[in-house]
């Protein structure tokens, strides 16, 4: 497939992203949740859709997708503090 969407723990989400920044012809777009799905109020919908278009509407490349925001994996870190992904570039 040309358009990947991988559902992914947000703990190692960005590590696994930059694992993959070689490949090639391909939009790759990674998504998680802060908030499990199990729990009411979780962002995992939200993200998952926002991801899902992400993957279809975005260059060849490798994505983070969370929050409402596309991110480049090699500049995005976890600020475990605002519960977001953010970047540092």
């Amino acid at each position: 497939a040309r358009h990947i969407l991988i559902t992914h723990g947000t703990d190692t989400m960005v590590l696994t992203a930059r694992a993959l920044a070689n490949v090639k012809g391909k939009t790759i777009v990674l998504t998680g949740a802060m908030q499990p799905h199990a729990l009411k109020g979780s962002d995992a919908p939200f993200n998952v859709g926002f991801a899902l278009a992400a993957a279809q509407a975005m260059p060849s490349g490798v994505y983070i997708a969370m929050n409402g925001r596309i991110l480049d994996p090699a500049t995005t870190v976890k600020d475990r503090a605002n519960h977001r992904f953010v970047s540092e570039g």
